[in-house]
């Protein structure tokens, strides 16, 4: 079944291509969640004239992604947590903790656009991986103390 992206999809497209998806990932998730709409002949005129929105659009979440990217570089996060004798953890810090603390500073992200290399479980300064958009990321300093 082929189908034109309203939306940014990871692994599948960017807004305005036509892509060849599954029936049933068209219609349980594309169609219902109004990421896209069905290529028929009807819909592919309307794309040509909504080709200029959809191109506005596009630079409008770049530029929103590239704002929030920058907000995120400057906020540093700071987490207390209980540690061991050795400066060892006890638990770690994941990503979903990194979430509810920028959701604290006013900034809501999905948990599963932090990428940590591996759990925090030491004391210490940390930096984290923010894919806010395909083509813009961010760094996330955190910093680790002893509560």
């Amino acid at each position: 079944m082929k189908v034109i992206l309203k939306e940014n999809v990871d692994n599948l497209g960017h807004i305005g291509d036509i892509v060849k998806v599954a029936p049933g990932y068209a219609r349980n998730f594309l169609l219902p969640k109004g990421f896209a709409i069905e290529a028929t002949e009807k819909n592919a005129k309307a794309l040509d004239h909504a080709k200029r929105h959809l191109e506005y659009k596009k630079n409008k979440v770049l530029e929103a992604a590239k704002q929030l990217a920058a907000k995120i570089e400057g906020l540093s996060l700071s987490l207390a947590h209980q540690a061991g004798a050795d400066d060892r953890l006890f638990g770690a810090v994941t990503n979903m903790e990194l979430a509810e603390q920028l959701k604290a500073n006013g900034i809501e992200i999905d948990r599963k656009r932090i990428v940590l290399a591996e759990p925090i479980k030491q004391l210490g300064e940390f930096t984290a991986t923010v894919k806010i958009h395909p083509e813009v990321s961010a760094t996330l300093k955190v910093a680790v103390t002893k509560a």
